[in-house]
């Protein structure tokens, strides 16, 4: 009779299962994760963090501790590491596959279209490319790295969750706990190898430092999102104000085939124009978002006529976090022009949480026929 382990590798290598097992992860985690904040959910990422880190130090000093008996002429094929060695890449990969997939949930959130919509890409290819991988994780540089890479993803939103501050410190101080714990893996696989020098391991530590390096950069440039703020809500208004706790908002009545129309796409008249938006953020954070409202000349259907957009105002506002629906909050301008117009939601240092589009038409002289909606 065949060995169960022996039909356990048969059954692991079929080509489809990796893509069973993409697709199963994915759905489980979309269903699974809730609130970036949600202490059990922050748990169990840094779990496989530790155990990736592990995992990482098992495979390098199994792979040196087969290349030294090569050299000797004799195996350690008994040893219970070396038989589970087989199995090492295997669960990096689903540790591995775990991480991005959470992260790119997590990082969906708080991307959109502009430059934040790079690094989101980023990790959507390792997410997919995660798959393909598993030939190449015996590359220690390689896993280095990725260790360090999903390291910073994790202290980028986890920081200011634990210190309810959001600003460049709390993402310097990730990039530096992210490249220690890095390093401190490389260390351990090279510890008591003897027969190795210690330029070996600088070099092989290397990619880890650039792979950070070029993280602080992307924040910098505003290229990774906002996390762990996130757009719940934004739209245009004609009229707006809190009662009894709750927001009512007015737009133009929708045509009876508008099911979906909660806001003015098109707006009519040359103000007041309201825009509505509900953050959410973290417990216990407390920043300050800004409504850059933008204005371009121009028509729909005419792209050629159009310029950039031009900032005519930045209104701060000032959140706090922990309402599942977001921090609700509105800023008004009292005068607009015909053309596209847009609100970019952003933080202190420039980077989009989202942005909400409308057009200005010159008022025709029609009455317009307003529809209240509440939040």
């Amino acid at each position: 009779m065949t060995p169960f382990s022996t039909r356990l590798r048969a059954a692991l290598a079929k080509p489809f299962l990796p893509v069973v097992f993409f697709f199963a992860g994915v759905t489980y985690d979309t269903v699974t994760l809730t609130r970036i904040d949600r202490l059990l959910d922050n748990l169990i990422l840094l779990l496989y963090l530790v155990l990736l880190g592990a995992l990482i130090v098992l495979k390098g000093r199994a792979d040196f501790g087969k290349a030294r008996d090569r050299q000797a002429g004799t195996a350690n094929a008994s040893h219970f590491v070396a038989r589970a060695e087989p199995y090492y890449p295997m669960a990096i990969q689903f540790l591995l596959g775990g991480l991005f997939s959470a992260y790119t949930i997590f990082y969906s959130q708080s991307a959109s279209l502009t430059t934040t919509a790079v690094f989101f890409a980023v990790l959507v290819v390792l997410l997919v490319g995660n798959e393909f991988l598993h030939d190449r994780l015996s590359n220690l540089k390689l896993l280095v790295s990725l260790y360090a890479l999903v390291a910073f993803c994790f202290f980028t939103f986890f920081l200011p969750v634990l210190t309810g501050l959001m600003n460049w410190i709390m993402v310097v101080l990730g990039a530096v706990l992210s490249l220690a714990l890095s390093l401190r893996v490389l260390e351990l696989v090279y510890e008591g190898e003897t027969g190795r020098s210690r330029r070996e391991a600088v070099k092989a530590g290397l990619p880890a430092v650039a792979v950070v390096a070029v993280l602080v950069a992307f924040y910098f440039l505003n290229w990774i999102p906002p996390v762990p703020l996130s757009l719940k809500l934004g739209g245009i208004y004609h009229q707006g104000g809190k009662v009894d706790g709750a927001y009512q908002l007015t737009f133009e009545k929708p045509a009876w085939y508008q099911v979906m129309k909660r806001s003015d796409n098109s707006f009519l008249g040359e103000g007041p124009v309201y825009c509505f938006t509900a953050v959410f953020a973290p417990v216990d954070l407390k920043t300050t978002v800004y409504h850059r409202w933008q204005h371009r000349m121009g028509s729909p259907g005419k792209p050629g006529e159009k310029g950039s957009f031009s900032t005519t105002d930045r209104i701060p506002i000032r959140i706090s976090g922990g309402r599942e629906g977001g921090y609700r909050g509105y800023s008004i301008k009292q005068r607009v022009q015909p053309g596209e117009w847009r609100v970019d939601v952003e933080t202190d240092d420039g980077r989009v949480i989202g942005r909400v589009k409308f057009w200005v038409e010159q008022d025709a002289g029609r009455p317009v026929d307003l529809h209240t909606v509440t939040y």
